[in-house]
């Protein structure tokens, strides 16, 4: 609408004048004008939610590595412990509380497991055990340390709360998740989570948009062609980075078929030259994007067909 209003005179803004250049453009273009019925609604919702988690898992990730970073300077041995599991609520917590090695240290043992067991209650005792080790791993203090350990409890409690509204969004996508009727279809696919349900129907909706599956193979290499080539269409391409990062190994276990096609030899694949890691993702993909735009297409549940084992 904002691009056929400059058809009209003026520059002005103000209801009567938006109402008319509506009015006129349904008389005139009614093609440019579509209903807005429950399920747009719904969708436009999750765009906006999804808009912004995408914009708290950035702010996640600056925080997380300035932490990284801190900790790495000050003491890289306690870095190596915590950092894997930075995120964890139960590190966080140690963070906010202790923020140097030296009051980690001064805290005692005891008093660590009985911060950390509500949060971790299977890992605690072994993680205060680890911290310790690496404790001792280290005995210079490096310059900066005590600024370090003002910094650190307050990049602890950013990281906690943006990760706390990150839950919060996680279960208001869920609750619009309900209330779409493709939602249970997308579900009932192995890997396909909370978030990616939520990527796929803002940019694939019911599929009927797209012509061909999403994520298109590319143009195969030859002498006369350039070795690197786009999909067919740019326009089925958004959806291609969910249906990529729903089969990462998080997800591959959880769908036996998935795992096997990852793992399995060459020749279970669609080539020879399928052998490499990214190669077999990618062949991956390209296969769950033909089943799920066939679902989204016919309104279908996955539903699993064993295959004969090829030899």
């Amino acid at each position: 609408m904002r691009r056929i209003a400059d058809l009209y005179p003026g520059e002005t803004k103000t209801d009567a004048r938006d109402a008319f250049i509506i009015a006129d453009a349904a008389r005139a273009m009614p093609h440019t004008l579509r209903s807005v019925d429950l399920e747009d609604e719904t969708i436009a919702e999750l765009e906006m939610i999804a808009g912004f988690d995408d914009d708290l898992t950035g702010e996640a990730t600056r925080v997380a590595n300035r932490l990284h970073g801190l900790l790495t300077q000050i003491h890289p041995s306690l870095e190596r412990v915590l950092g894997p599991q930075l995120q964890h609520p139960a590190v966080l917590t140690l963070l906010e509380r202790f923020g140097s090695p030296a009051h980690i240290r001064k805290a005692g043992r005891r008093r660590l497991v009985t911060l950390l067991r509500p949060k971790a209650p299977r890992m605690a005792e072994r993680l205060v055990e680890d911290i310790f080790t690496a404790l001792d791993e280290q005995t210079v203090v490096v310059p900066g340390t005590e600024a370090a350990a003002l910094i650190v409890p307050s990049l602890a409690a950013s990281l906690t709360a943006v990760l706390d509204q990150r839950k919060l969004l996680a279960g208001r996508i869920e609750e619009l998740l309900e209330a779409h009727p493709l939602s249970k279809v997308l579900i009932s696919m192995p890997g396909v989570g909370i978030r990616t349900r939520a990527r796929i129907l803002i940019e694939a909706g019911d599929s009927s948009s797209f012509p061909s599956p999403p994520t298109s193979p590319p143009t195969p290499d030859s002498p006369r062609q350039p070795a690197t080539q786009a999909p067919r269409s740019a326009a089925n391409s958004p959806p291609r980075g969910e249906t990529s990062s729903s089969n990462g190994p998080s997800s591959s276990p959880r769908s036996p078929p998935s795992a096997t096609r990852h793992r399995g030899p060459a020749t279970t694949r669609r080539s020879p030259r399928a052998s490499t890691h990214t190669q077999a993702l990618l062949c991956l993909a390209r296969r769950r994007a033909d089943v799920l735009f066939a679902m989204l297409r016919e309104g279908t549940f996955y539903e699993h067909r064993p295959t004969a084992a090829v030899i």
